[in-house]
């Protein structure tokens, strides 16, 4: 199986600050915005987009301690 190695894209990253509402509560998450040349910029990575769903997850539930781990509540 021959590997085949693409050319390094452009790629520019740039820290956002969502507010994600959940409730009554709302919290501010730090993620990074990342802008490339393709057809599907910009966008954010799975981790980021998981630390968004685990933050209003635990702001929903009431769980105030667990969703400050993902952004300022």
């Amino acid at each position: 199986m021959e590997r085949r190695f693409y050319e390094e894209e452009n790629m520019n990253t740039r820290k956002h600050t969502r507010l994600v509402h959940a409730g009554k509560y709302a919290a501010e998450v730090v993620i990074e915005i990342i802008d490339s040349e393709d057809g599907w910029s910009p966008y954010i990575s799975r981790d980021d987009a998981l630390r968004l769903d685990r933050g209003r997850e635990a702001l929903l539930a009431g769980d105030l301690a667990a969703a400050s781990q993902y952004g300022k509540v």
